[in-house]
């Protein structure tokens, strides 16, 4: 299995057009799927009442992640790492940035505690969701799914497929634009993580996602690709990424951090899409 390559280079030209044009798609879609916000917001709050949360302001319904706007051409994008939906913290008007919550502050910690994977979790990596519908529990998605109007279940499963499609176009383009240039230098060629997989299984709520993902790598007869650059994890959240690797490694021969996460991202992503 490939192990991780560590580049500290930028983006070039090609990588960064190709980038651009994923934000401003993911821009126009947020904007389109907003109509519904109104009746998303009660929703919402009521899926947080009935689930025991807390009460709190429901600002973005449909949230979109504004620290895409400030990756630029210089940046050396290292991961695009994917977590389930926009929580409490993340769609509030003061943030708008995906896991900012104690999981995103868990996942700084892990990538500063590991310099070796020469990782800036706030400036190497492209956070993307499963889906930009907020809930304040992931799960709440499925109250929101059974007492809503086929609308905005209708929603729920678009925003997956159109995600999962978005993401797989965006990491396959980057890779294919790293050295379109004919320069003979490399730019940054990301891996993609899905962090949290208990929903990608059985009657999980991100079965479009995971299946739409897969269908796009080889729709593009990109399944090799799929195999060595996308890797699956447990989510940050309640330390779990971390607790799942400290066990795999105890359970397998000592070897380099970044050879364990290879190997124990390909076989969770066996596990999940069976490839």
């Amino acid at each position: 299995m490939p192990d991780f390559v560590i580049l500290n280079i930028t983006m070039n030209d090609s990588q960064f057009s190709v980038f651009e044009a994923f934000r401003n798609e993911f821009q126009k879609k947020i904007n389109e799927w907003s109509k519904y916000n109104d009746e998303l917001s009660d929703l919402q709050e009521q899926a947080a009442k009935n689930g025991g949360t807390p009460s709190y302001p429901v600002q973005n319904p449909v949230c979109y992640n504004t620290a895409l706007d400030s990756v630029t051409r210089e940046d050396d994008i290292k991961l695009i790492l994917i977590g389930d939906n926009p929580g409490k913290n993340e769609q509030l008007d003061e943030n708008r940035k995906y896991l900012v919550g104690l999981a995103g502050k868990l996942g700084v910690k892990f990538f500063a505690e590991n310099p070796e994977l020469n990782t800036d979790f706030r400036k190497n990596v492209i956070i993307l969701n499963k889906t930009p519908v907020h809930s304040a529990r992931t799960e709440h998605l499925r109250w929101i799914i059974k007492n809503s109007r086929p609308e905005i279940a209708e929603l729920i499963e678009e925003s997956q497929k159109w995600m999962a499609k978005a993401t797989a176009e965006l990491h396959m383009a980057l890779s294919e634009a790293s050295d379109s240039e004919g320069t003979g230098t490399k730019g940054t060629d990301p891996q993609l993580w899905l962090v949290g997989y208990a929903e990608l299984k059985g009657k999980g709520l991100f079965l479009p996602y995971r299946d739409t993902l897969l269908e796009t790598y080889r729709n593009q007869n990109k399944e090799d690709f799929f195999k060595n650059g996308v890797f699956t994890y447990q989510h940050f959240s309640m330390n779990r990424f971390t607790i799942d690797l400290n066990d795999f490694r105890k359970q397998n021969a000592p070897d380099s951090l970044k050879q364990t996460l290879t190997d124990l991202g390909s076989l969770h992503r066996k596990e999940i899409f069976g490839v």
